[in-house]
Parts: structure tokens; sequence; C-alpha cells
């Protein structure tokens, strides 16, 4: 009796290898895609925050004489120069202001206006369709 030698591969062996690196390929396009999208997320985050430091420190060397009789959002959704698609906010508000909306108008009355004030900065962005965005606040006061 003859016993017949199996030499080369089946197609079942062959499908089954195809099906394996394609398993294997689509985990590691996926890995990429996640490694790249991540890395761009936090790039943006961070030229946002920067952005928002340099405004912060820009309210900071202008002094509260530079938000004299200024209050609500005195900038709103402005194109940062020098950047793309980053957009910025300031919010101030009087200290007067921000106790009259936490303790009501009364605790507020004996409180001197454009003494301090709270100057917010927003820095917006879009990343994957949605809009992103950094805060950040500073405290502004008269000096004596």
């Amino acid at each position: 009796m003859k016993i017949r030698s199996e030499k080369g591969f089946t197609g079942i062996d062959i499908a089954v290898s195809v099906v394996i690196m394609f398993i294997f390929i689509s985990v590691v396009a996926m890995l990429v895609y996640q490694v790249n999208s991540t890395s761009k997320r936090i790039e943006l985050k961070s030229d946002a925050i920067y952005i928002a430091i340099n405004s912060i420190e820009q309210a900071k060397i202008n002094g509260i004489e530079g938000y004299e009789g200024k209050t609500g959002k005195i900038e709103t959704d402005k194109e940062v120069s020098g950047t793309q698609g980053y957009y910025r906010t300031i919010t101030v508000k009087d200290y007067k202001e921000i106790v009259e909306e936490e303790k009501g108008v009364a605790a507020a009355q004996n409180i001197e206006e454009n003494v301090v004030k709270k100057v917010t900065v927003e820095i917006s962005y879009m990343f994957q369709g949605q809009k992103q965005s950094v805060e950040l606040s500073t405290i502004l006061s008269k000096e004596n």
C-alpha cells in the first residue's frame, strides 16, 4: 500500500492564515490611529493652554486699569492672531458682581466697584468635529 505524501498548502490553511493576518493588521492599524489621534489632541490642547497663559499674562501686564469700567464679555470668539483655528473669549467680572451672584444683592451693597476684577480667558478650538476649550482665570486688584 502506497501512502500519499501531503505536500503544500490546502485552501483552508490559506484562508485561516489570511483571516489571522487581516485581524493582526486591523489591530495594528487601530492602535496607530489611536496613538496619532491622542497625540494630535494633546498637541492642540497644549497650544490652547499656551495661548491662554499668554492672554492671562497680558491681562496681568495691563492690570486692573486696562479693564476699568468693563464687565461681561469684552471679547467674544475672536480668532487669536498668529494662530489658525483658536478663538479667544475674555470675560471680566467685578468682585461686586461675583458677590451678588453668590450671596445676593444685600451682601454686595457695601463693596466698592473697580477694586477687584476676575478676568477669565477661554480658548476654543475644534477637534474631530467637536468644540474643545481651555479656560484660565486670574484676579486683578488695585494696588494701595
